[in-house]
């Protein structure tokens, strides 16, 4: 999360509870007036609470941005939020949300004055003039909903008279409706931003290492027919795991697997050059990751102790369980880095070895944990390189199959 989603927060947290002291207020009086026993907490102390309760309640459908369905939800629990009669949601074109009375003879009326709300940016307090003897909308505080894009939509609140109250509730409440709009633009941002990172690695998969293969396969074919057909199947999965489409996220035992088909079609490339070790603990093979973020570290292992080393290489693969946390450590004894051409590798600067996939894992681990998950590398020339990934057992919206917007 950003620091503007962060600061957003914070001011939607304010908006929430001056609301809520200021509800807290006009309750205390009435209880004072009606003698009723405040309970548990003064009466501004509940007041605050149902007013963060029921924010907390119209937030998650925001979140998933202004749609007729998400809208419905969110009106539902705004309106009892204001005390008003009617409580109406736009975008820049319809009604998405009328919650309260009135919709058959209002609405049509509502999206024309909306149309001076999307020019100007500005909220108004307008009689609706509406001729109905019962209908008890007179009045109507229009307020815009802003995004990264501009106003997105309105929030039309109705009440029976003017009032000064209702017009900076409902310019706070939009606010705050704002904000989770916001949010859910850097959720869509985020998940495109992971969404092309699959992609350019999975570019640089297939060009590179599916010709390899292939010509590994191929040179089997007469001299050992078995052994190139469990290539190809090896291919076949690794190939189908690494190109699938649903879900940013999968197991760490899906992972070691698409891992182990790598390796096989690696040794097959360089013989008895490749040496490997695995040692995996068994209770961390259910934990949940960001699909293909293992399998480039791997890679990278046997590119530098391999590929550029023209020796023999030995990797170690391990995976433990360090209580709230799977430690997984990949470990190569190949011709390492210099730290400096490392680090702008991770800065994503123009390098002149090959690191896409040592930045774009440490890219994506970081935005799905936080900071303190990046990689950890150490490394230097000659000395081959030891990359350690820590990864969170339960972090919210991450589980397989789950994509990265619901975190």
């Amino acid at each position: 999360m950003t620091g503007m989603a962060l600061a957003a927060l914070g001011a939607a947290a304010a908006v929430l509870l001056a609301a809520g002291f200021g509800l807290g207020r006009l309750t205390a009086r009435r209880g004072s007036r009606t003698g009723t026993d405040p309970g548990l907490g003064t009466p501004v102390e509940r007041a605050t609470f149902h007013t963060l309760h029921t924010a907390s309640l119209a937030a998650p459908p925001l979140r998933a941005g202004l749609t007729e369905e998400t809208a419905r939800k969110a009106a539902r629990r705004l309106r009892p939020l204001l005390g008003t009669e009617v409580l109406c949601l736009t975008d820049r074109e319809r009604v998405l949300a009328w919650d309260g009375p009135g919709g058959e003879h209002h609405e049509e009326w509502a999206m024309a004055r909306v149309a001076e709300v999307l020019d100007s940016g500005r909220s108004q307090s307008v009689r609706t003039g509406c001729e109905e003897p019962d209908c008890p909308l007179r009045w109507a505080v229009i307020a815009p909903l802003t995004g990264e894009e501009g106003v997105l939509g309105t929030l039309v609140s109705y009440g029976s008279r003017e009032s000064a109250v209702l017009v900076r509730a409902a310019a706070e409440v939009a606010r705050w409706v704002s904000v989770q709009l916001e949010l859910a633009e850097l959720d869509r941002s985020r998940t495109r931003l992971i969404e092309a990172e699959i992609r350019a690695l999975r570019a640089q998969i297939s060009p590179h290492f599916i010709f390899n293969s292939l010509a590994a396969i191929a040179s089997f074919v007469r001299t050992d027919p078995g052994r190139a057909r469990e290539l190809l199947l090896e291919f076949a999965d690794f190939t189908r795991y690494s190109f699938r489409r649903h879900g940013d996220f999968t197991q760490l035992a899906d992972e070691l697997r698409c891992i182990e088909q790598y390796l096989a079609l690696a040794g097959a490339r360089f013989g008895d050059r490749l040496k490997v070790t695995l040692q995996i603990a068994p209770e961390v093979l259910p934990v949940a990751l960001p699909f293909l973020c293992l399998q480039p570290l791997v890679e990278n292992a046997v590119k530098h102790g391999l590929e550029d080393s023209g020796r023999e290489c030995r990797i170690s693969i391990s995976a433990r369980d360090a209580g709230a946390e799977a430690v997984v450590v990949i470990e190569d004894d190949g011709v390492g880095m210099d730290p400096a051409e490392l680090r702008r590798i991770l800065a994503g600067e123009p390098a002149r070895s090959s690191g896409i996939g040592l930045c774009n894992v440490d890219d994506r681990l970081r935005q799905v944990y936080g900071d303190d998950y990046g990689l950890v590398i150490e490394t230097g020339i000659g000395a081959g390189m030891k990359i350690t990934a820590r990864i969170p057992k339960y972090h919210a919206g991450v589980h397989k199959g789950a994509s990265a917007g619901v975190s």
